[in-house]
């Protein structure tokens, strides 16, 4: 029986260099909230029929995504690599307004704060539609799951 969804993610931590305590917080958040509603359909057919729940290993490996997909007991399945130049322009652009957003929170009004709030958001939905398209044939997966993995993306693209 297919049981299309993410049960758990790993980062490479050797690709991150550096990170806030709000960005810490973001990936937390992205993890837990992605752990706990996702929908995630590798689009192959295996000849075994396995049809989920999944494990993905995330990484970067010379500038393009690497999404290891695993079976439930971590057993490797498939991987997708995705070119990142598409998505330069929103990472650099998600990282800037996540930095007003994180000062705003700590000096400005609610005002300035949802005005900031909402744009991030903007940027973020972009992000999303456009991985949903990048991963069109390969991986279907829902709004909310493209958010969060955009989320986990720019993670692990910090350089510090």
């Amino acid at each position: 029986m297919a049981d299309p969804r993410i049960i758990d993610v790993e980062l490479d931590e050797r690709t991150i260099l550096w990170r806030s305590a709000d960005i810490e917080q973001e990936r937390r958040i992205a993890i837990f909230d992605l752990i706990e509603g996702n929908y995630f359909a590798p689009q192959k057919e295996h000849a075994d029929g396995y049809a989920g729940p999944y494990r993905l290993a995330l990484s970067v490996e010379e500038g393009r995504l690497a999404m290891q997909v695993k079976r439930k007991d971590g057993t490797p399945l498939e991987l997708h690599i995705l070119g990142m130049g598409r998505f330069r322009r929103p990472i650099r652009d998600y990282f800037a307004i996540c930095d007003s957003y994180f000062q705003a929170i700590r000096q400005a009004t609610p005002q300035q704060i949802e005005t900031v709030d909402m744009a991030r958001r903007g940027i973020h939905n972009e992000a999303a539609e456009l991985l949903k398209e990048r991963l069109t044939g390969k991986i279907d997966v829902d709004f909310d799951t493209a958010r969060r993995l955009f989320t986990l993306i720019c993670v692990l693209h910090i350089k510090g």
